[in-house]
Formats: structure tokens, C-alpha cells, sequence
């Protein structure tokens, strides 16, 4: 009985002394059903991008009118010069582009400059096709923004710029498309940078293990924002000391857990002694 007793003490002892599980590492530590809606508290996330200066756009007009010709007169191929010096230019199959300017607006054909800085896609969409209205019946206005990347830098396995085939990626997807985060990621401290158009900036923390990510309006991620993952506190300390320090404080967390087990050990056994 003496030696269960003493086996049921020390084991309890020993393996949590050798094993530690940071409870800090698992993504959403609140969803601990297996089907589980997050609640969102103002319903579903309203997303749209929102037009910056320096973004590059794509902007196709299409209209049933018979007269294509008249539609073209907005839908410019680009033309480039065959060799330096050259003074004629050939054209490209492939429509030209549109570069926000400083000012926030873009030059573009018969209509003259556009100011679309500051507005959404919609917003911008009904703003071409009421000026193109003057000049086209029933316009179909399609616009891209074809310049939409962010920026994933810190503790993730592959820090990169991603440059987003689609207008639409949340911080997860970003995160994804670097590989993760190391197991060395403050996943409850990873910060987002966004750039405003007035020159100021936006910060925003966030906290990975808690589905509260789901309901915040940053979740869905803007042009040029940039992700930042910090490091936890292991990383830190590692970088505090060199590979001789690391190596001496790996050795006495081993003596200190070997000691921590003794200790145990002998109070229970002089315990045991004394019943």
C-alpha cells in the first residue's frame, strides 16, 4: 500500500515537472465545442476595400449600344515604345491601368480627372458610371483594384509581402500565406499597422487564441496594411542571452526539475515514515 501510495505521488511530480503545455500556442481556445457558430455582434462583417492614393486600378466599360466604338474611347490599350529613342508606340492587348494620384484622383479618358481616393469600390463604381452616363447609354462599369497586397513580418515562418489575387483576405489568410506563425508568435499579441490617407496611422492588437477576431472590423484586411508578430517571452529571453547562456539555462531548468522530483520524493517518503 506504502508503495502505491509513493508511485501515486511522484509520477504527478515527475510528469508535470518534465512536460509543460503553454496554453498560449492553440488558435481560439474558446471554441471548445465541435460545432460551434461565433457570434458575431453587429452580424455579419461589413467589408469593403476602400480606394488609396498610389493604388493601381482596372477599369473596363462594357455597353449594349451598337456603336462599339464609342465604348472603346474608355477602354485604352496600353501602348509602350518599341526600343529607347523611338518616337512611335505600339499597342498592347491588354487594357491600361489607372494610378491614383497624390491628389487622390485619376485622369481618365473623355471624362477628365476622378476623385477616388477615400471611396469603396461601389462608391466608386457609381461615380464613373454617372460621368460615363454623359456620354454612353446604360454603362456597365467593372473596377479592379490590382495593387491590393499586405505585408507579414516577425515571428512567422516565411515573412513576405502577399500580393492578393482577390480584394478580400483576412488576417487568418494572411497568416496562412507566410506559413504560420512559429511556435515562438505572441499569438495574443499580434499587431496590424494600417496607413490612412492623411498620412497618419492605425493600430490595432490582437489576440489569436479568442474568437473575438471574428467580430472585430479589422478582421478583413485593407490595402498596405502590415501585420506584425512579436515574439512571446521564450523568444525574448533566448535572444537575451547567447548560445552558451541558453545552453547553461536549459541545464538548470533540467536540475531544477530533477531537484523539484527529489524533493517530492523525500517528503513523501518521510510521510510515509511517519504513519
Amino acid at each position: 500500500m506504502r508503495l502505491k501510495t509513493l508511485i501515486t505521488l511522484i509520477f504527478p511530480a515527475f510528469f508535470f515537472s518534465c512536460m509543460t503545455v503553454p496554453k498560449s500556442i492553440a488558435y481560439f481556445q474558446d471554441l471548445n465545442k465541435p460545432t460551434q457558430n461565433v457570434q458575431k455582434e453587429n452580424g455579419l462583417i461589413p467589408y469593403e476595400p476602400i480606394i488609396k492614393k498610389y493604388d493601381e486600378l482596372l477599369i473596363t466599360v462594357s455597353s449594349p449600344v451598337i456603336d462599339q466604338e464609342a465604348v472603346a474611347q474608355f477602354n485604352l490599350p496600353m501602348t509602350a515604345f518599341l526600343t529607347p529613342g523611338e518616337t512611335t508606340v505600339q499597342a498592347s492587348p491588354s487594357i491600361q491601368t489607372y494610378i491614383v494620384d497624390n491628389d487622390g484622383t485619376i485622369n481618365y479618358p473623355v471624362v477628365g480627372r476622378i476623385a477616388l481616393a477615400g471611396l469603396t469600390k461601389s462608391q466608386a463604381v457609381t461615380k464613373i458610371k454617372e460621368l460615363i452616363s454623359n456620354y454612353l447609354k446604360d454603362p456597365v462599369i467593372n473596377l479592379r483594384i490590382i495593387s491590393f497586397k499586405v505585408t507579414v513580418l516577425g515571428e512567422v515562418f516565411k515573412p513576405a509581402t502577399i500580393l492578393a489575387e482577390q480584394e478580400k483576405i483576412s488576417i487568418l489568410d494572411a497568416i496562412g500565406a507566410v506559413g504560420d506563425l512559429t511556435i515562438y508568435g505572441d499569438r495574443k499579441n499580434v499587431l496590424l499597422i494600417r496607413e490612412n490617407d492623411d498620412g497618419t496611422y492605425t493600430s490595432k492588437r490582437f489576440d489569436l487564441t479568442s474568437s473575438d477576431l471574428f467580430s472585430s472590423p479589422y478582421y478583413y484586411l485593407q490595402q498596405n496594411d502590415k501585420i506584425i508578430v512579436e515574439p512571446n517571452k521564450t523568444r525574448q529571453l533566448e535572444s537575451k542571452y547567447g548560445p552558451a547562456d541558453s545552453y547553461k539555462l536549459s541545464v538548470f531548468s533540467m536540475v531544477f526539475s530533477a531537484l523539484s522530483v527529489i524533493a517530492t520524493t523525500t517528503i513523501a517518503i518521510i510521510s510515509l515514515s511517519k504513519k
